[in-house]
């Protein structure tokens, strides 16, 4: 791509690595220069909080914000009744209207550590489409919106094409999710005046649909801008780890546990995510990206600070660094490591390792917390774990004890007062 940015945010996505393809880069970077421009990402809300591999278009949002421009963060309150089809192998569990609205509450949190809500201009605002789609007129919605739509070009479309190749169902109602986006995009421009769509490049078919619907109905002109669909640079999906999802929310993963995380990147690695995840200059990036041997271990500490202080704050950080200096650099406990808390019913006449090692969270099952211990991967108080066998009584729990999984995953155990 050889196209020479005019505006600061299209300048920003582009050295820093945010973009993978745009509707029309002259056209959108022109009408960047206009003045304040709201632009948005969807979020549906599938569970209770947002995760690592939403984190890329939150900054995206967040750049938007510092380069003058206004984010719209919309919240799938209606789509998530749906269910987006794309790139999926079967159909998302149907959500209940409880259970969208807490998983809502859940994601707004994450959202204030990174943009400014107000009534400023280039204030941030969040939506949530159940404003518009819940009470749409079946037949009228069809009428006016559906006749823009070729079944033809929807079944081109490769999220779509990837689930029919395979032989796997696709229900009329995932089949519509596309058409309720395209609608969410039409309805921001005629409410707000959003000129742009973002999201993972996995999007793009649906946000060229919102496009094509926008220019149809009201002949306004609008964009679409993607962002790469990222894995690490040893082939695993961002933001997957051992234990799972990585949760922005804290409560459901701790500052430290996010921390670990991110000092846990791959070498080959921390440089992009320095100028993805963090807000230092692309040069700093870049020399930190480029130390060899032990030193890069230097780039994954500020990578891990800088992320965490966005997410967590600054006093977050800087207790996981001194935890995992205090864990790995001088043997000891530390004082911000997952903790297990058990109650003396819990704890009965004793409890097995293997049950401790799992509801700690180091291991996903007992199966796996045996094999753990077998190829000598568990650790007791720093000392190497043999016995799947062994029981822990309240004697053992007289100060908390100290769990390990390989040399970078921790948690401790103790008994409630």
């Amino acid at each position: 791509m050889t196209y020479t940015p005019k505006s600061d945010f299209i300048a920003v996505m582009m050295e820093r690595g945010y973009l993978a393809d745009c509707t029309d880069y002259q056209g959108l970077d022109e009408a960047l220069l206009k003045g304040v421009q709201p632009a948005y990402i969807g979020y549906d809300a599938t569970a209770q909080s947002l995760h690592v591999g939403h984190l890329l278009n939150i900054m995206m949002l967040r750049w938007l914000q510092k380069t003058g421009h206004k984010p719209i963060t919309l919240m799938g309150g209606g789509t998530t009744k749906v269910g987006d089809p794309s790139f999926r192998s079967d159909e998302r569990p149907l959500l209940g209207p409880e259970q969208i609205d807490a998983n809502i509450a859940g994601m707004k949190k994450v959202f204030a550590n990174y943009l400014t809500y107000g009534d400023g201009e280039n204030d941030a605002i969040m939506l949530n489409n159940a404003e518009w789609l819940d009470n749409l007129n079946y037949l009228e919605f069809l009428r006016d919106i559906g006749r823009h739509f070729s079944v033809n070009r929807m079944l081109s479309f490769e999220s779509v094409k990837s689930r029919l190749d395979r032989e796997q169902s696709l229900s009329f109602l995932e089949f519509n999710y596309m058409i309720l986006q395209a609608y969410d995009f039409m309805e921001l421009n005629r409410r707000y005046g959003c000129i742009l769509q973002m999201g993972g490049s996995d999007q793009w078919g649906n946000i060229v649909n919102g496009i094509d619907l926008t220019r149809r109905v009201i002949d306004h002109e609008v964009y679409g801008l993607t962002s790469p669909l990222l894995t690490t640079s040893d082939g695993r999906k961002m933001g997957k780890s051992q234990g799972g999802a990585i949760w922005l929310n804290g409560e459901m993963l701790s500052p430290y546990e996010f921390w670990q995380f991110w000092r846990n990147t791959t070498d080959a690695d921390v440089g992009r995510f320095l100028k993805l995840y963090t807000e230092l200059p692309v040069e700093e990036c870049e020399r930190l990206g480029a130390l060899q041997g032990s030193e890069i271990n230097e780039g994954k500490v500020i990578l891990a600070n800088e992320v965490t202080k966005l997410l967590h704050g600054a006093e977050a950080a800087a207790a996981a660094e001194a935890t995992a200096r205090e864990v790995f650099e001088k043997g000891g406990i530390g004082d911000d490591l997952p903790t297990l808390t058990l109650s003396p019913a819990d704890l009965g006449d004793g409890i097995s390792i293997v049950q401790l090692i799992v509801k700690s969270g180091l291991a996903k099952s007992g199966k796996d917390a045996k094999r753990l211990i077998a190829e000598n991967g568990a650790k007791l108080d720093d000392q190497p774990l043999t016995d799947a066998g062994l029981m822990i009584d309240a004697g053992a729990l007289t100060s908390p004890i100290k769990l390990s999984a390989g040399k970078k995953r921790h948690a401790l155990v103790q008994l409630a007062d």
